[in-house]
C-alpha cells in the first residue's frame, strides 16, 4: 500500500475528488484508508444510557487506497513514492517529482 497513517493525501476519483486530508487509519488487508473530511456519512445513534443524547453523527468511512495519492510536503503536488538508499545504508522515502525526502 502506498499510503500510511498520518500521510497527507489527495482524492483522485469519486464524489470527493480533489479534496485533501490526513489519513486517520489504514487497512492494508482490505486495501482501504480512512481520510479526514472525505467520504463522510451520517450515522443515526440512539441513546443507550440514561442522560445520554442520541442524534445524527458525521463519520468518515473507508475508501480504496488506490483512489488516493500522497502529497509531497515540499512541492505540494500529488506524487508517487520512491525509495533511496543513503550512504549509511538506511532506506528513505523520496518524492518522484522533486526528489525531496518525505
Amino acid at each position: 500500500m502506498n499510503v500510511k497513517k498520518d500521510d497527507i493525501v489527495v482524492v483522485l476519483a469519486g464524489k470527493d475528488k480533489g479534496k485533501q486530508g490526513k489519513v486517520l487509519r489504514a487497512d492494508p488487508k482490505n486495501g482501504k484508508v480512512v481520510v479526514e473530511g472525505v467520504n463522510v456519512a451520517s450515522k443515526h445513534t440512539k441513546p443507550r444510557k440514561q442522560g445520554e443524547e442520541g442524534g445524527i453523527l458525521k463519520i468518515e468511512t473507508p475508501i480504496y487506497a488506490c483512489k488516493v495519492m500522497r502529497v509531497c510536503p515540499k512541492c505540494g503536488k500529488p506524487t508517487r513514492k520512491a525509495h533511496k538508499i543513503q550512504a549509511d545504508g538506511t532506506k528513505v522515502t523520496v518524492c518522484k517529482k522533486c526528489g525531496a525526502e518525505i
